[in-house]
């Protein structure tokens, strides 16, 4: 990771989350104004900065007990290529090992085709185990 690149360990605020979650092409799934709900009740989070400017970001989120999902693993397309998704990603396991005790599950969902980025982190697809989640109508997502 070049010099100008630091990491500094806090959330994104929702502000900086919407940027890049933007960015990355993400609008159309997330669910911006629940965002600063959801980043609050986050156990850790990582944001990249070059120059002072929020680049890219992470986040783990679970129960912090026994399940930990890095989560929302982002870095502004300008910026991809320089190491900081995988500093974030190093941060964010750092966090875990630190916190989490023997037997945790570790878990992410991965976008298409960065699988291998993952496998690096030792992250693997387990043929005993199917991952499946469901998604919320908007209709139900917006009720009261």
């Amino acid at each position: 990771m070049p010099e100008s690149y630091t990491l500094a360990e806090r959330i994104a605020t929702p502000e900086e989350y919407r940027a890049l979650c933007t960015a990355v092409g993400w609008e159309q799934v997330m669910n911006f104004a629940a965002a600063p709900a959801a980043l609050a009740r986050s156990l850790y989070g990582v944001v990249a900065l070059h120059n002072g400017t929020t680049v890219g970001m992470g986040r783990v989120v679970g129960d912090g007990a026994i399940f930990f999902y890095l989560q929302d693993i982002a870095v502004l397309p300008e910026h991809q290529g320089a190491g900081l998704g995988a500093r974030i990603v190093e941060h964010l396991l750092a966090y875990v090992a630190r916190t989490a005790p023997p037997q945790a599950f570790v878990g992410l969902f991965a976008a298409a085709g960065k699988e291998p980025f993952y496998q690096r982190f030792g992250f693997h697809a387990y043929p005993a185990l199917t991952g499946m989640f469901q998604v919320t109508p908007l209709a139900l997502a917006t009720q009261p």
